[in-house]
């Protein structure tokens, strides 16, 4: 911990708060505190700005190239500090070793992808259908951007919407989540390192979000807003975003249907079913939260998930042999115990786990239900935790109209041996994302992204620089 920075990082260089202020970060697999960081307010927040929109007009007008080689030797060096990263990951997040290894692979590659999308951003050109113009078409950056991330995967979030911003050329400010603000500090340290210019990159460390971010977005000179959190605060981000018609990328919460047919190879489903509920200890966007699984083969299925989630071992992330580490924090675990109980009461039966453990940390056990009362309150929140929900279905249509009926549409997951009802259920699901007989959708190449309350605009894939790009159409005379 103590090579890691813990002050702002404005302008290019390190720095404290302007009135002083620090926050404490926790150890969730302990309660103890980690060390302290720089807990930034309206001034830093204002600097940090005022850096990123100094250094845009520079950095829009920097060679693609440049700005994909910058990416590149970031993507490098990652990799090459893959151990050291993991720690810091698991120290502040509390996921296994392994999982925040996997983690640093992950958002390695959102450097690399993007790397290679710099220089290719291009644009068009043409005669107007009239005869009059020719139409020729740039891309640009659309300027300084607001880049807010969430605690579960708190380096990938960052390389997820830092990567593309760097190749499009815009600068930022990056607001991380209170909770797990070391990987973002980290993360900036590497670029610096890796040759990122003074000012394009700017983190701000805060417990007081609302005084930070809401002045940076009405005040007119950000211009781009990219947030991945709870639907909740990305409403009232969009409502702050109006009044200087800020550009914004959604990626909000999901309440993901996880759909076993009765042809299904059930050692797929049970496989699936464990990276889709179990990644991140369940605590993450894509996870799957209502398990709809066909009359005839519930009874076995429920049987080998119990048996599958039983044999996990709890335990704090940096000991070996451990699956499943702490939950974020006390109020994640409260969350996930009320939903629980909720549900047993309401007449669910517990297969496996349901019982807090005694002592330190903020410890889960991994949870199957079965026999969920549809009026569950699990049934309509985002669970962010290592519990299964099963319900029971016995017809196509009546699985899809369960399924689609949520605010929510970020991912589904459907387990089937026939190609055509593979294909017609995804087509029908009201998501942006369908994983069909596998639990994992996540890929840098991929577009992630979801419809409904799950979010505006995509990241990562061919698309994800688009967000950070505006077109511009120039007309000129012919002859």
């Amino acid at each position: 911990m103590t090579d890691t920075p813990t002050q702002l990082f404005i302008g290019g260089a390190w720095v404290d708060a302007a009135d002083g202020a620090t926050m404490a970060v926790d150890d969730p697999a302990t309660g103890e505190i980690l060390c302290h960081v720089a807990d930034a307010g309206p001034k830093d927040a204002q600097r940090a700005e005022e850096a990123a929109v100094a250094a845009q007009e520079k950095w829009a007008r920097t060679a693609p190239r440049a700005r994909s080689e910058i990416l590149r030797r970031a993507y490098e060096i990652i990799v090459e500090r893959t151990d050291e990263l993991a720690h810091l990951m698991t120290a502040e997040m509390g996921k296994p070793l392994a999982e925040a290894r996997g983690e640093v692979a992950y958002a390695a590659e959102f450097f690399r992808w993007f790397s290679e999308e710099a220089v290719r951003i291009d644009g068009g050109h043409g005669t107007l259908p009239d005869g009059r113009n020719r139409m020729l078409l740039s891309r640009r950056p659309v300027g300084p951007c607001l880049l807010i991330t969430p605690w579960n995967f708190p380096l990938a979030m960052g390389t997820r919407k830092i990567g593309p911003a760097i190749a499009a050329g815009c600068t930022m400010v990056l607001k991380p989540a209170p909770q797990t603000p070391l990987s973002s500090l980290a993360l900036a340290a590497i670029l610096k390192e890796a040759g990122l210019p003074d000012g394009v990159l700017n983190v701000v460390t805060t417990s007081r979000a609302g005084e930070v971010c809401e002045p940076l977005l009405r005040g007119g000179r950000i211009r781009k807003l990219s947030f991945t959190g709870s639907t909740g605060v990305g409403r009232l981000l969009l409502a702050q975003s109006a009044d200087a018609v800020v550009r914004t990328s959604m990626e909000l919460g999901g309440n993901a249907p996880f759909i076993v047919f009765e042809d299904a190879d059930l050692d797929k489903a049970v496989d699936g079913a464990m990276v889709a509920k179990m990644r991140n200890m369940g605590e993450a966007c894509t996870a799957a939260n209502r398990f709809f699984v066909h009359t005839s083969v519930v009874e076995e299925f429920g049987r080998r998930l119990a048996e599958r989630m039983g044999a996990l071992v709890v335990g704090p992330g940096t000991r070996d042999g451990v699956d499943v580490g702490p939950l974020i924090d006390r109020g994640g675990r409260g969350k996930v115990e009320e939903l629980v109980a909720d549900a047993v009461e309401r007449g669910a039966r517990v297969l496996v786990g349901g019982r807090t453990p005694e002592g330190p940390g903020c410890f889960y056990p991994p949870t199957v239900l079965t026999g969920v009362d549809p009026g569950s309150r699990l049934m309509d929140t985002e669970i962010f935790g290592p519990v299964a929900a099963i319900l029971t279905f016995d017809d196509e249509d009546e699985v899809v109209r369960r399924a689609n009926d949520t605010p929510w549409g970020l991912v589904g997951y459907v387990f089937t041996e026939g190609l055509d009802r593979a294909l017609r259920v995804s087509e029908r699901l009201e998501v942006g994302m369908v994983g069909l007989n596998t639990g994992l959708v996540s890929n840098p190449a991929a577009p992630f992204g979801g419809v409904k309350q799950s979010g505006l605009g995509r990241e990562g894939g061919r698309v994800g620089i688009d967000e950070f790009l505006e077109y511009q159409y120039l007309a000129v005379p012919v002859g």
